[in-house]
């Protein structure tokens, strides 16, 4: 176990008024004011550094901050701690100060231009060991001197192993983490997943789940589930579920087989408080863990964060820090509990962080350089929306880039469609791919398992010739196990075979019929078959064209008496480019609502998918209300609001009173016709000052805090359906009610039964 220093220890210098940085460029001169600005400044042209004024103007500007951020020693940017909105030194910030000083001595001196020559230079151990002596903001900086062969080439020469039950990021291996993610977390499809994935060589990171319904109940369910399937496969892996630290740690002091800990990071403390984490808390998950994990005396590292850049932007949090900055300080806040995994998921929030191809690929290179750098395990997972310009083909290029910057491991989500998140990801089919590509294999435990299987193979051996694969077929000729060079890693005659976990075919038609856009088993190489690729693609074409649709209003009107309003979102482009447009009342709207004396109001907006407003709010709403109404809840007239975003449940809590909001809106477009039309709800429960604000702020950590979120998700035909969807949310606005909480306290409420 590592020891973890106190805060209050950790050397921060004393913040300073911001220093001017200016540069002569031809017909006038550059300054930045403050060393945010010049950082923004220095960074590729991203849409949020964009958005929040942080990027250059132009290309001259931008390489005029490159060129005086050249010239900065190490200790100048040591002596100016960027800080909050208060001008304090946040506990994210501090956390990043806790550096090997010894090295940090010897380098201090080096302007960050040296620095990069030196780096570049250098053998892969004297990187990796200086990476040590480096702040987050130091490790962005240089990033951002970085063209795309050097952030490949120095990410490369560092290897960051780690070990749970078994070894990750070992010289020569490309992992991955398999994740099984359902709609409405039926165990039948995420056993189909898991037996899918595992099939294709993947999951030697991890087992693990995002479960739709984090609660405590659903969370141990999931890992039991998980644990069982390990153990019954014979798999040398671990499991987790990402359920909130909370969650997952009432889960494990009711004995569920926690065996690695998650949680999302943001690189502010004021972001923190939107994900109701504070270090403290992590530091008393990591000794609990160490002390009564499930791998407590035999994992070394049993922490598992994930990251991505853009957070801190999209939730108003960024402390005037540009995103890859900001990123970089989650991986030096990371290393403060020596992770097993991190895993990078830029690309997963949209335009609004990352409009196209070209500003994913560069961010997801700057990412996994800086977290290696620091000292982190990087898992890589350039993913997509479908609301951003991003597509399979610019995910394709950034795998490759950075399988050859050396990666950790990439995400199995099946078929590259994330059937719960409605997101796009690296596949199963993805990781075998690049693993025979650029000559990689699965650690050595999981190797093991996969070649006595006959799932994997080594070229030139042939095992098992004549066995069936997953489409009937038989192996032989058609999967060439002589191909490639001697010894090399490739599939075995069972490579994709399902069948071998599920022999049983009536079990597997089951657990075929619980499991969303699975489309076949066949596979050609190590690609999915052409025929799978194409249902595949035209599925995320046709959920695509969700995003182009708009309200109905007039349609709308047969369901509810609605009053409309208004955003500040003008248009659909400006909804989808701004962080925050959706989420503020237009001033005429504004001005139109005030106090009523209602509890619960509904609102109803699009989002991002009319179409689930369309297909879900006709028969959710009416059993909503009346469920409501008969158990004496008083409701005030339906809101309908055309680009809203979550945040806009605050805006209409605030101006009407109300004590809860529910905000029936429309997700991203997932794969596929059903689930393009995904409706969420959005419980925001206002915290009215005193005894209920007191607790929620004991229990957040953050003493400002003033709503609590509990999120029904997936409600679509292949998901949650409609009309049950409404009395769902009938019994969870009357625990919200009851309980006066909303979020991981109602759910920890109702874990310990108090009231």
């Amino acid at each position: 176990m590592k020891e973890l220093t106190p805060l209050d220890r950790i050397e921060v210098p004393r913040p300073r008024p911001d220093a001017a940085y200016a540069a002569r460029l031809p017909g006038h001169d550059a300054s930045f004011r403050g060393l945010k600005r010049l950082l923004g400044a220095a960074d590729a042209s991203k849409a949020g550094d964009r958005l929040a004024g942080l990027a250059a103007p132009d290309d001259a500007a931008r390489e005029a901050a490159r060129g005086l951020l050249g010239e900065l020693t190490l200790e100048h940017l040591h002596d100016h701690p960027l800080t909050d909105e208060r001008g304090e030194v946040d506990a994210v910030m501090r956390v990043n100060y806790d550096i090997d000083r010894d090295a940090f001595a010897r380098i201090a001196s080096l302007r960050l231009g040296e620095l990069k020559d030196h780096l570049l230079r250098a053998p892969g151990p004297e990187v990796a060991r200086l990476g040590r002596a480096l702040t987050g903001v130091m490790a962005a900086a240089l990033a951002k001197l970085c063209d795309v062969h050097e952030l490949v080439y120095l990410a490369g020469k560092i290897s960051r192993p780690t070990r749970a039950r078994t070894v990750l990021g070992a010289p020569g291996t490309l992992a991955s983490r398999l994740q099984p993610n359902h709609p409405t977390d039926d165990l039948r499809g995420i056993t189909l997943l898991i037996y899918w994935g595992l099939s294709l060589g993947a999951g030697d990171a991890l087992l693990g789940v995002n479960p739709a319904a984090g609660t405590v109940e659903t969370t141990a369910a999931i890992l039991r589930h998980l644990d069982r399937i390990r153990r019954a496969t014979g798999v040398p892996t671990q499991i987790c579920c990402l359920s909130h630290l909370k969650v997952q740690l009432a889960a494990l002091d009711q004995g569920a087989p926690v065996e690695i800990l998650f949680q999302s990071l943001a690189g502010t403390e004021a972001c923190f408080s939107e994900f109701d984490i504070t270090v403290d808390l992590i530091d008393e998950g990591y000794r609990r863990m160490a002390a009564r994990g499930p791998l407590a005396g035999e994992a070394e590292q049993f922490m598992y964060f994930e990251t991505g850049q853009g957070s801190e932007l999209t939730y108003g949090k960024h402390n005037g820090i540009d995103m890859a900055t900001t990123e970089a300080l989650c991986y030096g806040l990371a290393r403060r509990w020596d992770p097993f995994m991190l895993n990078n998921v830029t690309g997963f929030i949209g335009p609004e962080t990352h409009l196209d191809d070209r500003e994913m690929i560069l961010a997801n290179l700057q990412d996994h350089f800086m977290g290696k750098l620091l000292g982190v395990p990087m898992g890589m997972a350039p993913c997509y929306t479908l609301h951003a310009h991003v597509t399979p083909e610019g995910q394709q290029m950034a795998t490759q880039l950075l399988t050859a910057a050396g990666a950790n491991y990439y995400m199995d989500v099946c078929l590259n469609t994330d059937r719960m998140l409605a997101y796009f990801d690296t596949s199963g089919h993805d990781v075998q791919t690049l693993r025979e590509i650029h000559g990689r294999a699965p650690g050595g435990e999981f190797l093991a398992w996969a070649l006595a299987r006959g799932i994997l193979a080594r070229a030139g051996e042939r095992a098992g010739e004549g066995e069936r694969v997953g489409d009937g077929e038989r192996a032989g000729e058609s999967e060439r196990h002589g191909e490639g060079k001697a010894g090399a890693i490739t599939r075995g005659p069972r490579f994709g075979d399902v069948r071998q976990f599920c022999p049983d075919a009536a079990e597997l038609a089951e657990l075929l019929a619980a499991t969303p856009a699975a489309h076949g088993f066949a596979t050609a190489g190590p690609r999915p078959a052409n025929a799978v690729s194409r249902r595949s693609r035209l599925d995320e074409a046709v959920a695509r064209g969700a995003l182009a649709s708009e309200l109905r209003e007039d349609e709308l009107t047969c369901v509810a008496a609605f009053r409309v309003i208004t955003t500040t979102a003008a248009s659909k482009g400006e909804h989808l480019g701004s962080a925050d447009a959706g989420a503020r009342l237009s001033a005429e709207s504004a001005a139109r609502l005030a106090p009523e004396d209602a509890q619960v109001q509904i609102v109803v907006s699009d989002g991002l998918s009319a179409e689930a407003v369309h297909h879900n709010v006709p028969d959710l709403l009416p059993v909503l209300l009346d469920g409501l109404g008969a158990r004496g809840v008083t409701v005030g007239q339906p809101l309908l609001a055309r680009y809203g975003r979550v945040k806009l449940a605050e805006a209409v809590a605030e101006r009407l009173g109300a004590r809860l909001v529910v905000l029936l809106l429309g997700e991203r477009p997932g794969s596929g016709e059903l689930a393009s039309r995904s409706l969420s709800a959005y419980l925001a429960y206002r915290l009215i000052p005193g005894a209920d604000q007191e607790a929620a702020a004991a229990f957040s950590g953050n003493p400002a805090i003033g709503f609590e979120y509990t999120v029904v998700s997936n409600i679509h035909a292949g998901g949650l359906l409609a009309a049950e969807a409404g009395g769902v949310l009938v019994e969870k606005v009357l625990q919200v009610l009851a309980r006066r909480a909303a979020g991981n306290r109602l759910e920890a409420l109702l874990a310990g039964g108090a009231t």
